[in-house]
């Protein structure tokens, strides 16, 4: 039985986990883009579709 809990213990080494994080790097355009672009863009869309939503509903 304990075999069994050592063996789901265990991380894969394809995952990140804690012990091996990296900080966001800015000059990596991934990153950039991933991390800082797709969230605004995702934000802004939803304040557009919330305003026009309001505005239909207003109608």
């Amino acid at each position: 039985m304990a075999l069994f809990f050592e063996a789901e213990a265990q991380i894969p080494k394809e995952v990140p986990h804690p012990d091996n994080n990296k900080p966001l790097d800015l000059s990596d355009p991934a990153d950039i883009i991933i991390y800082i672009v797709i969230p605004v863009v995702f934000v802004i869309l939803i304040f557009v579709w919330r305003h026009k939503r309001k505005k239909r509903s207003d109608d």
